[in-house]
């Protein structure tokens, strides 16, 4: 089949990236900053206010075309046939949404977003149809077949996949990310530099590591926690080895080495008191997080919002990653449970940032927007009881900011053998991937002159007026 060999054409050696979670070692790559010098003009950026950016990595591959799910009787019919019973949602349990941009399409989504689906209908939720990684716009499978343009590297394989919705950088390997770049433009808006602007709920990742900035790591339980050792006074041993560490670390070295390694280590430890402190004056949130690594990460991250101001933070970006989406298997019974999650810890973030809204009468609300990514969206058709990798999909947009209520670009027909089905149920994207982060970098304070060294294919989909795809008010 042509689909196949296509597949094959694409696929790469797939590469392994390892996962930490060590503030420490996080302060201690740091070290590369030194030597790096900025690529930006500073004098462009925009610190006004305060701003987060929330980064969900669904990884795995989120099979999201049951999330996004036609309803309308056509185009429900159009989705069954092509998915099958063994993996398409029952037409009566689909949550149906309004959809006024879709040319009349009635559209739902999965049974397990109740919460979601309110946020939505509260114009707080909005989604992107039909967005993945592209090198260049790609209009039909002709094209695709014929080599007529570039395609993103290693197309079918999870590790080049979920590295370049990392990077926005789908030609080529890279382990500088995008939200990393961001931060090295950004940086100065925050006045504390002994911890990053990015900060990591899932260890080390490519995502926030930039040319000057790499994640500042924190546990979604315990919070931040650096060097061994440095304990509780109260015990004995803990205090003796604190002592000494201590004694260490505030030495004075004359040696060039020893002093840039042991400041270092001193901006970490002072990272982490001072972290820890300010998130120790936060008073608890009425709002109920769930118990699961999910909602408790986003618990810390709204106990960090709400101590900004101790923290001397007017810029941060969160990152959460949220693995299994691997769904070759048992997809419905997956979903359920891990949309149900999803679903519970987003709502939980959300309302915990109105009631700090409330508590601090400000309007912090407004200023967080949470997005979701995934390395790709799953076949349309099954096989057997689960889906493969695939290409464009479906991502979800949660915030004030949000142009909420809508779906954003045009849900693609899911009949096999459309303009852009290129084999085996898979859609080639509408929307690029630089077009979604490029919006979301403008919101965040980065100028349109700045865009490009961030997102090298960015001028291949956008004209640098107005927005990408107008999921934001800027």
């Amino acid at each position: 089949m042509k689909h196949i060999n296509s597949r094959r054409k694409f696929i790469k050696q797939f590469s392994c990236a390892s996962v930490g979670y060590a503030t420490m070692y996080s302060s201690l790559i740091n070290l590369k900053a030194m030597a790096a010098s900025s690529i930006f003009n500073t004098s462009t950026i925009d610190c006004g206010g305060y701003k987060a950016l929330v980064c969900i990595l669904l990884s795995g591959g989120n099979d999201s075309f049951n999330m996004l799910i036609p309803k309308g009787d056509n185009e429900y019919q159009e989705y069954l046939t092509t998915r099958s019973s063994s993996i398409a949602i029952p037409k009566s349990e689909i949550l149906e949404i309004s959809t006024s941009n879709q040319g009349g399409k009635i559209l739902g989504i999965h049974p397990s977003l109740v919460n979601i689906k309110n946020l939505y209908d509260q114009g707080k939720v909005c989604f992107i149809s039909n967005i993945g990684s592209l090198v260049e716009p790609i209009t039909n499978k002709t094209d695709f077949y014929n080599d007529v343009y570039n395609v993103p590297l290693g197309l079918f394989s999870h590790a080049d996949q979920i590295m370049h919705w990392q990077t926005s950088i789908p030609q080529m390997r890279s382990g500088i990310g995008w939200g990393g770049k961001v931060a090295d433009l950004l940086g100065s808006c925050n006045s504390n530099q002994n911890i990053s602007m990015n900060i990591s709920l899932a260890g080390t990742n490519i995502f926030q590591t930039g040319n000057n900035t790499v994640e500042y790591a924190i546990d979604p339980y315990y919070g931040s926690k650096s060097i061994i050792g440095l304990g509780n006074p109260e015990w004995l041993v803990e205090s003796v080895r604190s002592q000494a560490l201590n004694s260490m670390i505030d030495t004075t070295y004359q040696d060039m080495f020893k002093k840039t390694f042991i400041n270092t280590i001193k901006s970490s430890r002072d990272g982490q008191i001072q972290f820890d402190a300010a998130l120790g004056n936060i008073n608890p949130f009425s709002v109920t997080f769930s118990d699961n690594g999910l909602s408790k990460s986003f618990e810390m991250i709204a106990k960090t919002i709400a101590a900004r101001n101790e923290l001397e933070m007017s810029r941060q970006i969160f990152f959460i990653e949220y693995g299994g989406w691997d769904h070759h298997d048992e997809v419905l019974q997956s979903q359920e449970t891990m949309f149900t999650e999803l679903d519970n810890a987003m709502y939980e973030f959300n309302a915990a940032l109105e009631e700090l809204s409330i508590t601090e009468q400000s309007n912090i609300q407004n200023e967080v927007v949470s997005f979701t990514m995934s390395e790709f969206a799953r076949t349309l058709t099954s096989n057997g009881n689960g889906t493969d990798h695939a290409w464009g999909g479906n991502v979800l947009v949660l915030g004030g900011p949000v142009n909420g209520g809508q779906v954003h670009g045009t849900y693609p027909s899911l009949e096999l053998d459309s303009p852009i089905e290129i084999g085996g149920g898979v859609l080639i994207p509408q929307f690029s991937i630089d077009e979604y982060f490029a919006e979301l970098a403008l919101w965040f304070g980065v100028s349109q002159s700045e865009l490009v060294t961030i997102f090298p294919n960015i001028n291949n989909f956008y004209s640098g007026t107005g927005n990408p795809i107008n999921f934001l008010t800027i």
